[in-house]
């Protein structure tokens, strides 16, 4: 039986029950990078529910559901569970409407900031949640592995290049700075896409609240990882001074209500722009996986944004700059005159 047909007969059976006689409307809402889609069921009394569609033998929805409670009970608007069936992998949720931070910052630049200052009250709130022992650590291990695929997949499948030892020897030395600098952080949850696409202005409330989407792969793990994965987004770029604005409204409401980020603000931002780097370098080589392995083209034309943040920070550092010289040889770029190490 095809998964539609599942998903149709799922509904007709533990849905439709609830309203005997009237007819459920199914309509696509969204997919995304994983083997996850969603889809808006339409009820009788014109009320919407999302419908997660999680095939069971490729998506795991037990993260989803725990994470789902874990920001219910910080106080955070995030999708509620209403019903679970994690053996069939289809879950309802409550809807948070049709209007997305992305779109609506593309919509309306001019309302960026208006826009993004709650978010940052809802990220000290999910912050201020944390505790250990409830969520997968972000390890030495998982951070290796995601900077892995950079070589693997952006280097090697994208670009088609073999590295030589001697770049090989300047890669393991950047990754073993960027490991390090992640460890040596304060741990809070992490949501691990805290990005514009994946927030919501919720439709329903009076005042702006952030809803939050895609959580599911969230873990205990280095503070600064949200804050540099909203602001050095997959799908939009901010002007540095935007940007700085932003990060430092965050650093002050974070001190403010007693996180653990550095005094300094200038050693939060090198955390920051670090931490950046190794999840630069990760969704390089997510995105080169997601078009030659699963046949998504489209996530391939944000590269150049990527490989724009991991050169700027690089050339920033000196510590990092054999990295944007082996950019520099990857992309057969002549070297800047007078560069000496």
């Amino acid at each position: 039986m095809s998964r539609d047909k599942q998903l149709q007969e799922w509904v007709a059976a533990r849905v439709a029950p609830l309203y005997p006689g009237a007819e459920i409307g199914i309509a696509p809402a969204s997919a995304d990078a994983s083997f996850r889609r969603y889809f808006r069921l339409t009820l009788p009394d014109g009320s919407t529910r999302i419908l997660m569609d999680a095939p069971p033998d490729k998506e795991n929805s037990r993260p989803f559901v725990q994470v789902a409670g874990l920001l219910a009970e910080a106080g955070i608007h995030g999708p509620k569970v209403e019903i679970e069936d994690l053996e069939s992998g289809f879950l309802v949720l409550t809807d948070l409407g049709r209007i997305g931070y992305l779109a609506a910052f593309n919509a309306e630049p001019a309302l960026a900031d208006t826009l993004m200052r709650p978010v940052l009250d809802v990220l000290v709130r999910w912050q201020l949640a944390s505790r250990p022992d409830v969520l997968p650590p972000y390890d030495e291990a998982l951070l290796r592995r995601e900077m892995n695929l950079f070589p693997e997949w952006y280097i090697g499948r994208h670009l088609g290049r073999e590295l030589t030892d001697k770049q090989r020897q300047t890669l393991d030395n950047t990754f073993q700075l960027l490991v390090d600098s992640a460890l040596a952080q304060p741990r809070v949850f992490v949501h691990r896409d805290f990005m514009p696409r994946n927030l919501m202005v919720v439709e329903s409330e009076a005042s702006l609240v952030p809803g939050v989407l895609d959580f599911q792969d969230a873990v205990y793990g280095p503070i600064t990882y949200d804050v540099v994965s909203l602001f050095r987004d997959a799908f939009i770029s901010w002007d540095e001074e935007q940007e700085i604005d932003w990060v430092v409204r965050y650093w002050e409401k974070a001190r403010a209500a007693g996180l653990p980020v550095p005094e300094d603000f200038g050693e939060f931002w090198q955390a920051y722009e670090w931490m950046g780097l190794q999840r630069h370098l990760k969704v390089l080589g997510i995105f080169c996986r997601l078009k030659y392995r699963d046949g998504k083209e489209n996530y391939s034309t944000d590269l150049p944004r990527f490989i724009g943040y991991a050169r700027k920070v690089a050339g920033r550092y000196i510590a990092l700059k054999p990295l944007l010289i082996l950019l520099d040889e990857l992309e057969d770029k002549p070297l800047e005159a007078g560069l000496t190490f």
